[in-house]
């Protein structure tokens, strides 16, 4: 398992996600720091600052990492099937075989 900082990284085959508790913290704690202060420029340098570092950061949505989780459990699925399919060709045409015909 991929862990950074501490927390787990979402593996897109389990259903890790990421704790955004500190994150929410850190945003809440900004946002009372800022209210407290008279310097709404700082507020909007810091949150241009932080779309800039988040929009550079390979992320989705949770209704998009599901939609793929979901594609992804049809696809094994579906290759679990053939594989299945593919064992039992492969024992008939090894019974023909041996059967001589």
């Amino acid at each position: 398992r991929l862990t950074f900082a501490g927390r787990l990284v979402p593996d897109f085959c389990g259903s890790a996600m990421i704790d955004t508790k500190p994150l929410d913290e850190l945003a809440r704690r900004v946002a009372a720091l800022i209210a407290a202060t008279p310097a709404k420029d700082v507020e909007r340098n810091l949150r241009a600052l932080l779309a800039s570092a988040l929009g550079r950061l390979d992320l989705v949505t949770r209704e998009e990492f599901d939609l793929q989780r979901e594609a992804l459990a049809r696809a094994r699925e579906r290759l679990a099937a053939l594989e299945r399919q593919i064992a039992e060709l492969e024992a008939g045409a090894r019974r023909r075989d041996s059967t001589g015909g």
